[in-house]
């Protein structure tokens, strides 16, 4: 048996998850009578307090639709260096929307300094793409970023004319790692923002999917760029039953993972040659003496039976797949090559 901790997105549908799928009411969502992606929708909208909300393929979609519903070609959007909008979705923006990043350093908790969002907020200029957007992730390698400080940073782009999106596709993980009611916590962290994008396929365990909101126009603009780029579906209620099956029963079981990464960063820590940088949530990361190879770590884990992944520094992601037992075993082999 092989235990995948290289992400939270290899997680496969429950049983009770299929059973839900197979039983969902369909139409046909591209001229908009599946009843079950109206439904879900409707659920994130009132969730995050949001006037609507669209379902799409991806998380990746959802930023990309995004982007280009906030922005027109030759506006630039702020957004952080390591932020998935601007390193993993393939330039999207740029190449799709002609919307030139401007990308600055994270901080190492994840934010951007107020400081520099501040700095890169362009002038009214004609040699100047014009500021049009502030990007920010949560989580963002697996890290919470403050409710003040987004409160700040969103506070701050507002004053110089910039809207706000999240890139929140584990913004469940950060409400639960806040303590206290969860979906109290995810419409706290969304009232900061124009615009959300949560994914269903990482931690809450859906097959597929992602939904977007905002306002009723920006919705309104967002469903033509999904269409434009192929994202509409036809009877994707299948896939949207899902993520509604994942709101009212993955949420809260979330504190499972994070309590499953704090026990592999624990075992973890204090072997010679490793440093464990604490996890707020269910990804760890592992950083490595100049002298070990990562990639050697992740063939001599993957022929023990523990798929990760790393480059130049191991990353372990818990999920709803991976139990308290598939951690011990994990440590067993992790501490037998390390």
């Amino acid at each position: 048996m092989t235990i995948d901790l290289r992400s939270d997105t290899v997680t496969r549908p429950t049983a009770a998850m299929r059973a839900a799928m197979m039983a969902a009411p369909l139409g046909d969502d591209v001229f908009g009578d599946d009843p079950t992606v109206n439904a879900l929708q409707q659920r994130v909208a009132a969730l995050l307090g949001k006037q609507a909300a669209l379902f799409t393929p991806s998380g990746t979609q959802s930023n990309l639709c995004a982007l280009m519903s906030h922005c027109q070609r030759g506006d630039e959007y702020i957004v952080g260096q390591m932020a998935h909008t601007y390193r993993w979705e393939a330039g999207g923006g740029a190449v799709l929307g002609s919307i030139q990043p401007q990308p600055i350093a994270n901080q190492p908790d994840g934010s951007l300094a107020l400081a520099d969002i501040e700095a890169n907020i362009k002038p009214d200029d004609p040699h100047f793409a014009r500021s049009r957007l502030l990007c920010l992730e949560n989580t963002i390698g697996g890290q919470v970023l403050s409710l003040d400080y987004q409160r700040a940073a969103t506070t701050l782009a507002r004053e110089h004319g910039l809207a706000t999106h999240l890139d929140g596709a584990r913004l469940f993980n950060a409400a639960v790692a806040m303590g206290g009611d969860a979906m109290a916590n995810a419409r706290r962290l969304a009232d900061l923002y124009d615009s959300v994008s949560v994914c269903f396929s990482k931690g809450l365990g859906a097959p597929v999917g992602s939904v977007l909101a905002g306002s009723s126009e920006f919705i309104d603009r967002a469903r033509r760029v999904r269409k434009m780029a192929g994202g509409a579906m036809r009877q994707s209620g299948l896939l949207a039953a899902a993520a509604l099956h994942a709101l009212d029963h993955h949420v809260e079981r979330l504190a499972e993972d994070h309590a499953h990464a704090r026990r592999l960063a624990d075992g973890l820590s204090g072997l010679p040659g490793v440093t464990v940088v604490p996890p707020d949530t269910n990804i760890v990361f592992v950083d490595l003496d100049p002298a070990r190879d990562a990639r050697a770590v992740v063939e001599a884990a993957l022929e023990r039976g523990l798929r990760c992944t790393g480059l130049y520094r191991l990353r372990f992601v818990t999920h709803l797949d991976v139990s308290a037992d598939d951690i011990e075993q994990a440590l067993r082999i992790l501490r037998d090559i390390l």
